[in-house]
């Protein structure tokens, strides 16, 4: 029961900077973020990404230094998306169990170089590793087959695990991938690698940057409809997230984010499990694209976006804004 005014006034408690802190119900961390980064062939190279403005894609040694980095910023954990050479695409995607494609050849020399200081994530999809674009194996009709590409998935992952990757994070939204791949870690000597499912992962118009980060943009034919989600759906979502979690997922992803913060309320809502979120690519540029057309401050807009994430229930999110975030957090 609320009072009422003049004994109860709301804004008592907002008019000092201490007191506001004080009553604040949503805190936000550098523990809190993941910092996507993407990998490049070669060796200090820097690569910008036109679409994606200050973010980059890095050589294996570029990778290294960013890790570094997030260590001192206090960030948990990296997650690497590779930028597959075309040479190495193929239709059957078979460079994505290859043991020494760019994926490995990161996660190892992080893994030397940083040692358990932070946690490395990595990415279950053939979409940076097939000449035609997909998530997966097509038939002759060019449909997406769930059973074959499943198969594909549990190899790339085994591959990631075995180059030393603390959670796969299968994005591909096949259905039954997560036993198939829990299942494969337990037998395969591997029962701390962590699943953080993409369970409710919809099929947007947001992951336009994100496609021309890791080369798969201008490949792709036709679209994801037939796996990813209709954005009109809500209870689905939460259909999606149960079956992974009876599969062995540890943790959940609602994507996009900030256009399905009600997604996420529901997850954690119904669901005793880890919620993360990613604030996909096409959300950030178009934060980079309000700040060069100034309609607001980066660092605000940044900071609020971002609350919103915990606010609406989150374990942690996603985000290229990380690094910047945490430099924020720190003062």
């Amino acid at each position: 029961m609320i009072g009422s005014y003049p004994n109860t006034r709301l804004r008592r408690a907002r008019a000092h900077a201490w007191s506001r802190a004080m009553h604040r119900e949503t805190a936000l961390t550098p523990a809190d973020l993941i910092w996507p980064l993407f990998v490049t062939s070669g060796r200090g190279i820097e690569e910008p990404i036109g679409s994606l403005p200050g973010v980059s894609r890095w050589s294996v040694d570029g990778i290294v230094a960013r890790t570094r980095e997030a260590i001192d910023l206090g960030i948990p954990c990296i997650a690497l998306f590779p930028n597959t050479p075309s040479d190495q695409r193929s239709e059957d995607g078979a460079a994505a169990y290859d043991p020494d494609n760019l994926m490995c050849r990161a996660i190892k020399a992080v893994r030397d170089a940083c040692g358990s200081d932070i946690g490395i994530l990595t990415d279950v999809a053939l979409d940076p590793y097939t000449s035609h674009g997909q998530d997966g194996l097509l038939d002759g009709q060019g449909y997406v087959t769930n059973d074959d590409t499943v198969a594909v998935l549990v190899d790339q992952a085994l591959n990631q695990a075995e180059a030393g990757a603390d959670i796969v994070a299968p994005s591909d939204m096949m259905d039954g991938r997560v036993r198939a791949i829990r299942m494969a870690l337990e037998m395969g000597g591997h029962a701390n690698v962590q699943i953080m499912s993409y369970a409710a992962k919809y099929a947007s118009a947001f992951y336009g940057p994100f496609r021309d980060a890791v080369g798969s943009g201008g490949l792709l034919k036709g679209d994801k409809k037939s796996y990813q989600m209709d954005p009109a759906n809500g209870d689905e979502a939460l259909r999606e997230v149960a079956l992974d979690i009876a599969e062995g997922a540890d943790s959940v992803m609602v994507k996009p984010g900030l256009a399905y913060l009600d997604i996420i309320w529901r997850v954690k809502e119904r669901f005793d499990i880890p919620v993360f979120a990613y604030q996909v690519s096409g959300e950030y540029a178009l934060i980079e694209a309000g700040v060069a057309a100034g309609v607001g401050d980066r660092d605000a807009l940044v900071m609020e976006k971002l609350i919103a994430f915990k606010r609406a229930g989150c374990t942690g999110v996603l985000t290229y804004y990380a690094a910047h975030a945490a430099r924020l957090l720190h003062g």
